[in-house]
């Protein structure tokens, strides 16, 4: 009851009029860069950070929210259309969708999945009412030695699944914490690793960081990848009696799937949407006609990836611990914005909180208005030759990191870092975890230090308090599973050869 009062107050805040055209706003632009490929939200939120700072922060994070969860349904057209997924969570959409288009049910591909995903993210947003806040309760009794384990798992969690290298991922996320160790020592006041050079004592800006590698990396990286395709028309939107009565099953399942799935930490909306579309092959009575359009394997994966990416809002709003990298992006803007993320937030900046909540109902009803009647308007934004894009977003970029601190040095380390981006992208070096970790290294190292301090130098204070040592538990085993997993897959491979 008393977070269905809270709510109740966050929507008196986000249906302000300006909060009303932020969530309107990022809902919109979400739906742009899912209709865009290469064009992911993080990349959108990362071009928009400098623009925001100093500004507003509920109506930041609820446009940032926006762009978010919008991002899921924009990334259905490209799939459906074009057999080009605008996001990782559309993979699945795309075998199905496609087939669907090609004998001209276009249209319908694009209606069940608006309206699976407009279940699926409203049931995922009433998710995170209620579990949210008790989680953050709970977690209030965290000491220094379990927000250092929280920071490892999170880091941990985030490199297991943003790549196909987790030790990539984990040296990534390193390279992140050492960033942060530039500038100034809060503890001594001694400044170190500046190599002389008085514009590194603030430490690498958090925005220069993100707007270099999501920014301008993936521009560079889209470049040699964009290419032109025939786009298939829309036609009818709305799915007829018996393809609803076929699709509802499905959107319930999936729905259920994506939460789950998505609420724990770094699983991802990605893996939801495989999970769901496996459910409905295997529970299908004619498991031999997916893969030729059924749209059974559109709503399931589709309600999934969008309950994952509401539910994943959980452990970033309750923990502090990002779901994906977007999420994380998110994280280092409440930073940004001087909020602790974390369960803190619940009790020092419930307005802000419950506020953004609210925009997720709210921002659901405004996409499924957009897609069913505008399906075919956005269709039409995949003719734009993709060279006119790049100039306006590289200097988006430029101008976005100079002005936020009127630092020409910001734009010389935006194109150094954005040379990383393209290198990273180029060999599947994810960059999520290092703005995780430049964005968690204050905290990581304030609380190792704390630690340390009440224990007398002893490591052992974070093996011996229980919360603490089943966080680094997780943690390991995000670590150690994949590894294992991925060893046990090549000692079979030979014997399925054999066998074969």
């Amino acid at each position: 009851m008393e977070s269905l009062m809270d709510l109740a107050g966050g929507f008196s805040t986000a249906i302000t009029p300006t909060n009303l055209l932020m969530c309107f706003l990022g809902v919109f632009l979400g739906q742009l860069v899912g209709v865009l490929p290469g064009i992911g939200p993080s990349a959108a939120i990362a071009l928009l950070l400098p623009l925001t700072f100093g500004s507003d922060p509920t109506a930041s994070i609820i446009m940032f929210a926006g762009i978010y969860y919008g991002a899921q349904y924009g990334g259905t057209i490209t799939s459906v259309l074009l057999s080009v997924p605008g996001e990782s969570t559309t993979v699945m959409t795309s075998i199905e969708g496609y087939q669907m288009a090609k004998r001209g049910d276009a249209g319908k591909a694009l209606g069940i999945a608006a309206i699976g995903s407009f279940f699926a993210g409203t049931i995922g947003a009433l998710g995170l009412t209620l579990v949210a806040p008790p989680l953050a309760k709970a977690a209030l009794s965290f000491g220094p030695p379990e927000y250092f384990s929280l920071v490892v798992l999170g880091l941990m969690a985030l490199a297991a699944v943003s790549g196909a290298s987790v030790l990539k991922g984990v040296a990534a996320g390193i390279a992140g914490l050492i960033l942060a160790t530039i500038g100034i020592d809060p503890q001594t006041g001694i400044s170190r690793f500046d190599f002389g050079a008085v514009w590194l004592l603030d430490g690498i800006e958090f925005i220069v960081l993100t707007v270099a590698l999501f920014g301008i990396g993936e521009v560079l990286a889209s470049c040699s990848q964009a290419t032109e395709q025939p786009v298939a028309k829309v036609g009818k939107v709305l799915p007829n009696r018996d393809e609803m009565r076929r699709s509802v099953p499905a959107i319930l399942r999936g729905t259920t799937i994506g939460f789950f799935v998505g609420v724990l930490p770094a699983t991802g909306a990605t893996i939801a949407s495989f999970v769901a579309y496996i459910v409905e092959k295997k529970v299908s009575k004619h498991p031999e006609k997916f893969g030729t359009g059924v749209i059974e394997g559109v709503a399931g994966p589709e309600a999934s990836n969008n309950a994952a990416a509401t539910a994943a809002m959980i452990p970033m709003l309750a923990l502090g611990i990002p779901g994906s990298g977007t999420t994380a992006i998110i994280l280092g803007a409440l930073i940004m914005f001087g909020l602790q993320p974390g369960p803190e937030m619940f009790t020092q900046n419930s307005s802000l909180v419950w506020a953004v909540i609210a925009s997720l109902y709210i921002g659901n009803v405004m996409l499924l208005i957009m897609n069913l009647p505008l399906a075919n308007m956005f269709a039409q934004l995949l003719k734009v030759p993709y060279k006119w894009l790049y100039p306006p977003i590289i200097t988006l970029c430029i101008l976005g990191v100079f002005s936020q601190a009127n630092s020409i040095e910001d734009c010389w380390l935006l194109a150094g870092f954005g040379a990383l981006g393209w290198a990273m992208k180029r060999y599947d070096w994810p960059a999520a975890p290092m703005i995780l970790g430049l964005v968690l290294g204050p905290i990581f190292e304030s609380s190792l230090r704390q630690s340390l301090t009440i224990s007398h130098g002893s490591f052992d204070i974070f093996m011996t308090r229980p919360i603490s040592l089943s966080l680094l538990v997780v943690a390991v085993l995000f670590l150690v599973l994949p590894v294992l997993a991925s060893i046990i897959g090549k000692r079979k491979a030979p014997s399925v050869g054999e066998c074969a």
